[in-house]
């Protein structure tokens, strides 16, 4: 025991036990998950706000990414540290609860993590540190439900608006006059189709309170608690109205697979298009001389081969004999002759045919028959395609050619293959007892502003979603952070203990959002958000950064708006990544 304590002396190097004490390593893996988490959200911080930069990634496979979309430029990025990669699933998190904010979530877990660091340079407890910044997290959210406007679903302004202020930070700024109406188009019709009654019942109670939901409801109803600014003074009738939105009895929820983004190369940004029934990205075979437009059609999804039978082995017959060979192939006439009649007998005269993997769905035989008989076809329709085609067309996929019968077919007033601008694509329009579906048409010049504009739009849509999940709106542009900061600061100073710093370290850490969006437009972030807090002081509770200006305005005239949903849900989410990360003291490898 003696030599073991002597050993380090004699040697001169004490360090090296001192690493492994059981105080100082769980501080180590700490601050390693950190630092690896920061860097994550360091990474994607340029990207935030509509003067953020966009990011250029080249895949594995050589296809180039040009993006500013927080939850693309993570998903892409190859993050091999464990706590990183926890940053990484937050931004999918973010993205499937609300769609948008999935920059802004990332840089607020960064900026957490850096308050969290300071507070353990104090000598607090990570425990203690997790669970004031949990309650801080539930206070913030409480602040910013009752700054929110309640929306009625009918306003379609207030909608438009929303899905403005999404767009407006992508790359396709420019054509949001186009995709916004197309996203509020898209969720609402698909809310109408589902529950009509509900939508209005739903929305009715709330009418007089929500005449007019924009910024003179945000500025007329709450006078009173603006000059306070205390926690309890803006507990009146707004909160109650803005609760509303949230706590719907039966709140309705729209599955965005119910959407369908049809991706074609050619044209502008400009021609993408909301469709009145179902578009097929494949074209429509003519090369037998088949029909390439058909009106009153009668449509069957079909799922099985049109071609000769094979056996199940691999199999090789060898035929000597040529009148043989003419009996094959006579054989083979026949077989593919009683298909197509069959089909016709059915009164089908438009057949969508499921891509086969083993062998080719039809073959040049069949395509010749079903084109004198006069039955249009779409051959290579994917799988993962088929079960959206048979809800629009409400037909039944029919597997077999015994099973072919008028009961499974779809009616449509007209399938017509129409050419945009280079893009060709098949439109089925006037389709009878339409499934509840919605399709778009995306176009672009190139497969890069493509993806893009279908990235944009899918944000878009998640944002009106998000309003219909939780009917409320609050203002951009910084002015909920600043607002959320400035009361969590005031509710500090009642507080007691570790948990008063914990507080002001969380209410100091949310201000990352206006600097950065200060930072990204080039201007002076120090002098920015310092104006910006004076102006909440003094009771503006809509100012926030006009990065356009380049100055403090009241937000709301700019029509800079969001969901709630976008902020809790970021809030509530950084909050517990960074909770998990505070908790973890050990770090161990897995054989």
């Amino acid at each position: 025991m003696s030599t073991a304590t002597a050993a380090p002396a004699a040697t001169g190097v004490p360090r090296q036990q001192k690493a492994f004490k059981t105080q100082d390593k769980p501080d180590e893996v700490r601050r390693s998950n950190m630092n690896a988490a920061k860097a994550v959200s360091d990474a994607v911080r340029t990207s935030l706000g509509p003067k953020g930069m966009d990011k250029m990634i080249q895949t594995a496979n050589g296809e180039v990414v040009i993006t500013n979309d927080g939850a693309t430029i993570l998903k892409h990025m190859a993050v091999m540290h464990p706590a990183a990669r926890m940053l990484v699933e937050l931004s999918q998190a973010q993205d499937i609860e609300a769609g948008d904010g999935t920059t802004s979530v990332v840089v607020i877990a960064g900026s957490l993590l850096g308050a969290a660091e300071k507070m353990l340079n104090k000598g607090i407890h990570p425990t203690i540190i997790a669970e004031s910044f949990q309650k801080a997290a539930a206070k913030a959210v409480e602040y910013l439900t009752e700054i929110s406007t309640p929306v009625d679903l009918r306003d379609k302004e207030s909608l438009l608006r929303a899905a403005n202020t999404s767009l407006n930070s992508k790359i396709v700024s420019q054509y949001s006059s186009v995709l916004a109406p197309i996203a509020v188009n898209a969720v609402t019709r698909l809310l109408h189709a589902s529950k009509p009654k509900n939508a209005a019942t739903t929305a009715s109670p709330r009418s007089p309170a929500t005449s007019n939901p924009t910024s003179p409801a945000l500025n007329a109803t709450r006078p009173s608690s603006s000059s306070s600014g205390a926690p309890g003074a803006s507990v009146t009738v707004p909160e109650g109205s803005s609760d509303t939105p949230a706590s719907d009895v039966e709140p309705i929820s729209i599955d965005l697979r119910d959407i369908r983004l049809v991706k074609k190369v050619g044209g502008t940004i400009d021609d993408t298009e909301l469709v009145e029934g179902l578009v097929l990205e494949q074209n429509v075979i003519t090369s037998s001389g088949g029909p390439s437009r058909m009106e009153k059609a009668k449509i069957a999804v079909c799922q099985f081969q049109l071609s000769s039978p094979k056996p199940d082995m691999d199999n090789q017959i060898v035929v000597n004999d040529y009148r043989q060979m003419d009996k094959i192939l006579k054989e083979e006439r026949q077989y593919l002759l009683n298909m197509c009649k069959k089909i016709k007998k059915s009164g089908c005269n438009v057949l969508l045919i499921q891509k086969s993997i083993l062998r080719d769905a039809v073959n040049e035989l069949a395509l010749h028959f079903l084109a004198k008989l006069k039955i249009l076809v779409v051959k290579d329709v994917e799988r993962e395609e088929i079960e959206f085609v048979c809800r629009t067309l409400n037909a039944k996929p029919i597997a077999d050619i015994e099973a072919f019968t008028e009961d499974k077919l779809a009616y449509a007033d007209l399938v017509d293959e129409v050419q945009q601008s280079g893009a060709k694509v098949v439109k089925i329009t006037g389709i009878k007892d339409m499934g509840q579906t919605v399709s778009v048409l995306c176009t672009g010049a190139n497969s890069l502003v493509l993806e893009e504009s279908e990235r944009s739009l899918h944000d878009a849509l998640c944002v009106v979603r998000c309003l219909v999940k939780r009917r409320a709106l609050i203002a951009g542009g910084g002015a909920p952070e600043v607002h959320v900061s400035r009361l969590l600061a005031q509710h500090a100073q009642s507080l007691k203990g570790t948990q008063a710093y914990c507080f002001s370290a969380f209410a100091e850490a949310l201000e990352i959002i206006p600097t950065t969006l200060a930072e990204n437009a080039g201007l002076n972030p120090i002098a920015i958000v310092t104006e910006l807090r004076n102006r909440h002081a003094l009771g503006e509770r809509t100012a926030g950064i006009n990065v356009r200006k380049g100055q403090i305005t009241n937000i709301l005239e700019e029509n800079v708006l969001q969901p709630l949903l976008v902020n809790t849900s970021a809030i509530e989410l950084a909050t517990e990544t960074v909770a998990l990360l505070l908790k973890v003291d050990d770090f161990q490898l897995s054989r």
